[in-house]
């Protein structure tokens, strides 16, 4: 039988999860016997279009099998995904339910699916995070992911049904990096409006984000300031062992949510629906949960 070909197109090698997730797709690829390669497309949707289009134009028998891809766009690439479909090539789209994907996954001759966390359930977690760590309420700098994510809309209105009114949010945008989050929080400081307003806690989105804030308000000049910046909590989304739980552990981070990585997760799927000639189900999702539970977190005052 012919050694099966997979693409797996990621983001950025900038982000834990990120990496978390090539890492689980090559352990999958290895334990199933498949060729994977792993690319990314520097959070630029074009480019990652470009490069997946290259590869599904290729000769025949140069193509990928399979392509796993974790879309930079909130559309997840409709016209790439239609131009797989019509070459054979299986398609799993990660972290998105596009609305293409139900058609795709009954015309398609190759598996055609979605594996996903639950990103509206992963912001009602953090939202009750912040219940537990801000008792009597207070005011939270959010940062969110890029305004065309799915997902990180998604966690938004999670986080917004959950949290309790006495809670208030401030957002600012970041992009899934460190970078990002140190940019926002370096950004927002520079406003006047930051100076004349209570921050009781900073939450990000992912685990990334949430150190590239600390890192911004490290670099605050005014000790006293650091300090009280630095002295507040900070909660975060991914909880990765190397990172997020990690900072955790370390005290950086008060809390975070972990999310298995789900290409490996994908990798298993697609390989064994194409040896068996099955079709997987149109929609896989995972579970998360609060590292450390949302009952142990302890209790600050507002």
């Amino acid at each position: 039988m012919k050694k099966l070909k997979f693409i797996v197109s990621l983001h950025t090698q900038d982000n834990d999860f990120q990496v978390a997730q090539a890492v689980a797709a090559k352990e999958a690829a290895q334990k199933f016997g498949v060729d994977t390669e792993i690319t990314y497309a520097d959070n630029n949707a074009v480019d990652q279009s470009t490069q997946l289009l290259k590869a599904i134009q290729n000769r025949p028998e140069m193509r990928p099998d399979g392509i796993v891809l974790e879309p930079v766009s909130g559309t997840a690439l409709p016209q790439v995904a239609k131009a797989a479909s019509a070459a054979g090539i299986g398609w799993v789209v990660l972290n998105r339910n596009p609305e293409y994907l139900s058609e795709l996954h009954k015309t398609s001759k190759a598996p055609t699916f979605s594996v996903s966390s639950d990103h509206v359930e992963i912001g009602r977690i953090q939202g009750k995070q912040f219940a537990a760590l801000l008792p009597r309420g207070g005011t939270v700098l959010y940062i969110e992911g890029p305004s065309q994510s799915s997902s990180a809309q998604k966690r938004t209105s999670g986080m917004t049904e959950s949290k309790p009114g006495n809670i208030q949010i401030i957002t600012l945008k970041g992009k899934w990096t460190e970078e990002s989050g140190e940019q926002a929080v370096a950004n927002w400081l520079k406003l006047a409006t930051s100076q004349n307003k209570a921050i009781d806690l900073v939450g990000a989105q992912d685990d990334a984000m949430a150190i590239g804030a600390r890192r911004a308000f490290d670099k605050v000049t005014n000790a006293e300031e650091r300090t009280h910046w630095l002295g507040l909590p900070f909660t975060g989304v991914d909880g990765q062992v190397k990172t997020g739980q990690a900072w955790v552990r370390q005290g950086l981070l008060s809390a975070t949510i972990y999310l298995p990585p789900l290409a490996g997760t994908a990798v298993e799927i697609l390989a064994k629906a194409m040896r068996d000639g099955t079709r997987p189900p149109e929609r896989t999702t995972t579970a998360s949960y609060s590292i450390p539970e949302v009952s142990a977190l302890s209790s600050r005052k507002s």
